[in-house]
């Protein structure tokens, strides 16, 4: 019993014209672009800048090594990007869709926005951080974190590529592997000149300025990063600290406890898409956010805490659940 495929192969052959050759067949992997790894990255440079420019990674892995007094820019996303035996570099990283890992590195300043950030074997770091998840040091000494701010036109759309959001950032959230008793192997820096940062520049976990806090959530429609940015800009306008930002999707038990009697008039907007949550601190922050959310955006909906009493309650209920949704 013979296989049709081989029959019908042999029917082929047979019926080709004496004398023309059988091209060579065409597979899809012959046809994709080649990549040259030496084009995705940076190493042995000394008392150089250099960089790649947008549309120029287009989402590949990338590492840069070997650099002493360099001046390295990738205006692009990037799949993972990996940093060994770097010495008094400036470093920035568009958007990178998975890790950043930083080796052996000494005296280097950095910006760069990431799912996962990891410093081993490190000394004397300033990081502009943007990360999804929590950040790790290890064996790593003088470590100075702050929130990203950076800004180009095409910075937004990499985000999206590296399925990042601008919302989710634990910037100051960091976690140290290896801890010596009676020291803080990093620090946390306010940063300044955010008004451009496609970002929300937060405070993050530096201890607040006041005992009032107010929660924010915006839920889900055409114009809500909008909102969003616009309501941190006349929060922090009027004197209030932005402190940390989630973009996150809820279900209607998530709703219930955040929202408690208000749950019912927002679980039809969950299925919309996620909700981008603000907490806002400063003395007056829960009066000052519901003044500003009736003039400036009435007819939207929002959820906005009450009164200065149920507001630390509203942001404990919310971040607990975001977090352990994200699994930090």
């Amino acid at each position: 019993m013979g296989c049709f495929f081989s029959k019908r192969q042999k029917a082929e052959k047979e019926s080709q014209p004496e004398g023309e050759e059988e091209r060579p067949k065409q597979y899809s992997w012959d046809q994709r672009e080649k990549v040259d790894p030496k084009d995705f990255m940076f190493s042995g440079l000394k008392d150089e800048t250099v960089g790649r420019l947008p549309g120029k990674v287009a989402g590949q892995q990338f590492l840069i090594q070997d650099c002493e007094n360099c001046n390295i820019y990738i205006f692009d996303h990037s799949a993972t990007v990996t940093i060994d035996d770097c010495t008094n570099c400036v470093i920035f990283l568009g958007p990178v869709k998975g890790s950043v890992f930083f080796r052996n590195c000494r005296d280097c300043k950095c910006a760069l926005a990431c799912q996962q950030f990891r410093v081993r074997d490190c000394r004397k770091l300033e990081v502009f951080l943007c990360c999804a998840t929590q950040p790790i040091i290890e064996s790593s000494t003088h470590i100075k974190f702050g929130c990203f701010q950076w800004y180009y036109p095409e910075l937004a759309f990499q985000f999206k590529d590296a399925g990042l959001s601008i919302f989710n950032n634990t910037w100051s959230n960091i976690h140290d592997f290896t801890p010596v008793s009676g020291e803080l192997n990093w620090t946390i820096r306010l940063s300044t000149e955010a008004s451009k940062s496609i970002v929300p520049v937060s405070r993050g976990q530096r201890q607040k300025n006041s005992d009032e806090s107010c929660l924010v959530v915006l839920f889900a429609g055409d114009y809500t990063i909008a909102n969003a940015r616009k309501l941190i800009d006349e929060m922090v306008g009027k004197g209030f600290f932005l402190v940390q930002t989630k973009e996150v999707s809820m279900k209607a038990e998530d709703a219930q406890r955040v929202f408690r009697e208000k749950a019912p008039d927002f679980l039809p907007l969950l299925n919309k898409g996620p909700v981008i949550a603000l907490e806002f601190n400063g003395d007056g922050a829960v009066e000052g956010c519901q003044l500003i959310v009736n003039e400036i955006f009435n007819g939207t909906k929002m959820f906005v805490s009450e009164s200065k009493e149920t507001a630390p309650g509203d942001v404990d209920s919310f971040y607990n659940f975001a977090d352990i949704q994200m699994g930090i």
